[in-house]
């Protein structure tokens, strides 16, 4: 790592020399560099007076921790590495090389670091949860799994579906942006240890000469996210089935103390929930019925994303069988006080997570040190760990890959990488031996970002302020909108649609990246995404879609296209972070006041409208899915910052209107993922964000139809924020879930908007017949009325190829046209 003093040229690489008695200026940012191996080294790096660079070797092997950290490497190796795997381009075995490299190197990395607990089995092909569905052989039925160790086939069958039985469900980890493959457990199922992967994977690492803590989702986690199988009950008593679940925990356990093992890390997430008292003492009884099998071992509990409310807090806290605690002090703000008030167990360790694992900022490295002292003198000195908040999948890998962020924003940033020094660089300071050049370049760092005029915009904040005197609702009834606008678009009973993106082809993506960098001409650009325009408009006619939309062919990513186009906004070049299986999204950074310099969308949207006489949907991404899926700014409240992009995607909505476009969408498929844990905080930002997005179109005509789309998420307990937000249609995710979300609408909610639940899974290369949709479409009609129901796909086609999206469009319209047929003879 390389430390640029203020006034000389930076510096990328490092040569060592002895370090001089004292410097006579302040370093002000921070660089990064790998070695030629690609594992991580850290160093110290500044200009003499004479200007020879020298070099030293910052941290040793400390109290220090981390949760997890990214797999998919840092230019993505896994992501290519799966899908050449899945389209047989490549062998299992070539796949299991690229993940074993991977995971060498990370292990390596964070040991040149001085990172002393270092986690194993956080590695995967897919997801930690699909991972533990494995470990305890709980495959349903349908997979025709004949039992021994699961392979690839089984385990991806599970997570992307074959061609004969759909994927499991998918739905949002806690609320992050990462989704999670829903176990399926009922009372006939039989758990039986059938993947290795913890044992083999902390082998792997000895071997390495590298001692890792082996991590575990938590058995009492791992069953309260999980479901009932297809035809279970659906009020089973999931906790029920914890005794035999803890069988296979205790030979997992077993194995990894004969292999050599001193720490375990269990993850339990879901102590930072609403938990009543009979899932509070499931804590209680699997810990106390694992104690055993845990005698002679360090047992970390880890929690993350909130406060640990005080009744877990207590509960945890008294288990016998547990060494240490691992507490997100980000994200969890109360958490200390509560460890102050309600005391901490003597002789245990508190892990304590205060380097941020969502976010991408440094650390404020003075402020996060005042507080771990504090903390220190409640569990004792030698009882502190200093870790993250979280595992690092949820942040970009590493600093150094960018290579086109400027450098004062450059300055306030830390990836996982950099998050690993943090960590390490607190944790020496915490036992005496600060690093004065490396804490002075972060305190001039967190300086430079509060000064910068480049964060603040007087106007912006003025107007965004402004907002907030009226809820801006749309002045006349969904219902009367609604007939409005049927009388100029004069749609069928169950309009067909999709959901916004075409797929994006090799072709498409060479054009962009050519035009991004100046291969090509932006005449030849905007040639290249008309004709790609063109093709889409022609197969929704051909396929008789009765609302089109122009397939976004001119978009990275659909928080990114609108980042790039509004200020305030920074972007990255290898930023990316996993959102499922080997589906990566690159966040914009918000660092700084929000507005649109000019029009993002209506050329695009115009000319794909002049290619038909259908509808053509205006496609946008609303405030909330732009909050949430990007890195934010920490400085102000995430709420104002909302308001500032709602603003703008509001002027967005008028221009398109007023260009003629009868239909716009404004997705906020990100809505639900960022509703707050604990209850007492859930009506506040629901309020926020449902009058975010009623503003972006409170100002357009009742002929003016809005959309909105959500995908996998739970929206049953928000339904009437949803409701509350007055779209003229909305969508959703609905096929995966086994149409979950239909039993809010048999329960009584009444839904007077137009709606659009997902008729097929988009996530799944499995192709749809004619009369499974057909069903489903009739099981919506039990419970919805028929002018009100959408015919649309689960979500956006981007990722599917034309081989398989063609296929299942023609399906879905037939089983449209189908129902409105026998609709129309039951007359």
């Amino acid at each position: 790592m390389g430390i640029a003093i203020p006034g000389l040229n930076s510096c990328s690489t490092a040569i060592s020399f002895p370090v001089p008695g004292n410097l006579s200026q302040v370093p002000s940012r921070i660089y990064y560099y790998s070695t030629k191996n690609k594992t991580f080294s850290i160093h110290a790096s500044f200009l003499t007076p004479s200007r020879h660079f020298v070099s030293t070797p910052l941290f040793r092997n400390m109290a220090s921790h981390i949760v997890g950290y990214p797999r998919m490497g840092p230019k993505r190796e896994l992501k290519f590495a799966l899908e050449s795997f899945w389209d047989g381009k490549s062998t299992g075995e070539e796949l299991q090389k690229v993940a074993a490299d991977l995971r060498s190197s990370i292990w390596k990395q964070m040991a040149e670091a001085g990172i002393k607990f270092i986690p194993s089995n956080t590695f995967s092909y897919y997801d930690q949860m699909l991972d533990t569905t494995a470990m305890l052989g709980a495959v349903p039925e349908r997979y025709s799994w004949a039992g021994g160790e699961i392979g690839f086939d089984t385990y991806f069958s599970m997570a992307r579906g074959n061609a004969t039985v759909p994927a499991m469900e998918m739905t949002k980890w806690f609320d992050t942006n990462y989704h999670f493959i829903v176990p399926e457990l009922g009372p006939n199922m039989k758990f039986t240890y059938s993947s290795h992967k913890a044992i083999s994977e902390y082998k792997e690492a000895k071997a390495l000469g590298i001692d890792t803590v082996p991590v575990l989702i938590g058995p009492v986690t791992y069953v309260l996210l999980s479901k009932p199988a297809k035809g279970v009950n659906k009020s089973f008593p999931l906790l029920s089935l914890l005794g035999s679940i803890l069988h296979v925990y205790k030979e997992v356990i077993a194995e990894l103390k004969a292999a050599g093992a001193s720490w375990i890390q269990f993850d339990e997430p879901s102590l930072v929930m609403d938990l009543d008292s009979h899932q509070l003492d499931a804590f209680t009884k699997a810990y106390s019925e694992l104690e055993s099998s845990l005698s002679d071992l360090n047992v970390l509990i880890e929690t993350y994303f909130a406060d640990v409310p005080v009744e877990a807090y207590r509960t945890i806290t008294g288990l016998s069988a547990i060494s240490a605690f691992g507490f997100d002090l980000v994200r969890g703000t109360k958490t200390a006080d509560v460890i102050k008030s309600a005391g901490f167990p003597s002789g245990k360790y508190l892990f304590a997570g205060i380097v941020d694992g969502r976010n991408i900022w440094a650390n404020d490295l003075a402020s996060s040190l005042t507080i771990l002292k504090d903390l220190e003198a409640v569990v004792g000195k030698d009882k502190l760990v200093v870790s993250t908040s979280c595992s690092l999948m949820h942040t970009a890998v590493d600093l150094v890959n960018e290579t086109k962020l400027d450098g004062e924003i450059k300055s306030w940033l830390a990836f996982a990488a950099q998050k690993v020094v943090e960590v390490n660089a607190l944790s020496k300071a915490l036992a005496g031996q600060t690093e004065e050049v490396f804490f002075s370049a972060n305190a001039a760092a967190q300086s430079s970002r509060k000064s910068s005029p480049r964060v603040t915009n007087a106007e912006v904040q003025k107007a965004a302020a402004a907002l907030k005197d009226s809820d801006h609702r749309r002045a006349t009834n969904v219902g009367i909108r609604l007939d409005t606008q049927q009388k100029k678009l004069n749609l069928p009973i169950l309009p067909t649609t999709t959901t916004g993106s075409f797929p994006q082809t090799v072709e498409l993506r060479r054009v962009r990246r050519e035009y991004k960098a100046k291969k090509i001409s932006e005449e030849e650009y905007v040639k290249a995404i008309e004709e790609e325009i063109s093709k889409v408009v022609k197969l929704q006619e051909e396929l008789d879609l009765d609302v089109l939309v122009h397939g976004e062919p001119e978009r990275n990513d659909m928080v990114e296209y609108f980042g790039e186009q509004l200020s305030g906004f920074a972007f990255t070049v290898n930023g990316w972070v996993q959102s499922y299986g080997s589906r990566c999204v690159k966040p914009p950074i918000i660092y700084g006041d929000v507005s649109r310099p000019k029009a993002m969308t209506v050329f695009w949207s115009s000319t794909a409208q002049s290619m038909t006489s259908r509808p053509m949907k205006g496609m946008l991404t609303g405030p909330v899915t732009i909050l949430n899926w990007s890195f934010v700014r920490n400085d102000q409240p995430r709420h104002e910052t909302c308001y500032q992009i709602a603003f703008a995607i509001k002027k967005e909505v008028e221009d398109l209107e007023a260009a003629g476009i009868q239909v716009i969408q404004i997705d906020e498929a990100a809505l639900r993922e960022g509703l707050p844990l604990r209850k007492s905080e859930q009506a506040f930002y629901l309020d926020w964000a449902v009058h975010s997005f009623r503003i972006t179109n409170c100002s357009v005509k009742d002929t003016t139809q809005i959309h909105t789309h959500m995908c996998y998420s739970n929206f049953n307990d928000i339904i009437h924020s949803i409701i509350s937000m007055d779209s003229d249609v909305i969508t959703l995710e609905n096929s995966r879930s086994d149409e979950k979300l239909l039993s809010v609408f048999r329960e009584g909610v009444k839904y007077g908007a137009g709606i659009g639940p997902g008729v097929y899974d988009i996530h799944s290369p499995r192709i749809p017949t004619t009369e499974e949709i057909a069903d489903r479409i009739n099981k919506m009609l039990a419970v919805l009325e028929v002018n009100i129901l959408w015919v649309n796909p689960d979500c956006g086609l981007k990722t599917r190829k034309y081989t398989e999206v063609k296929p299942a469009l023609t399906n879905m319209v037939a089983a449209a046209k189908l129902l409105r047929s026998q609709l129309a003879s039951a007359k």
